[in-house]
């Protein structure tokens, strides 16, 4: 892991595409601007497990955890 101090205003270059800027310092809380192109997500740490968890019980749930369609009626398509 890279360490680094920053003070408000100063960035960081990740790449050639990924700036983050440390936009404001208040007791034990940073605020960063993250610039990256729009086709990359940026999650924040919580939200990424979330996503990873949600993403493996739907993976690991069987066929029959899916909804069932509605009957269609005879004669129709």
């Amino acid at each position: 892991m890279l360490i680094l101090t920053r003070r408000p205003g100063e960035r960081v270059v990740i790449g050639e595409e990924i700036t983050v800027t440390v936009m404001e310092v208040a007791g034990q809380t940073v605020r960063l601007g993250i610039a990256a192109p729009k086709d990359m997500p940026v999650y924040r740490e919580e939200i990424w497990l979330a996503v990873q968890a949600e993403n493996l019980a739907a993976a690991e749930s069987g066929v029959d955890a899916l909804p069932t369609p509605p009957q269609q009626a005879a004669g129709q398509e």
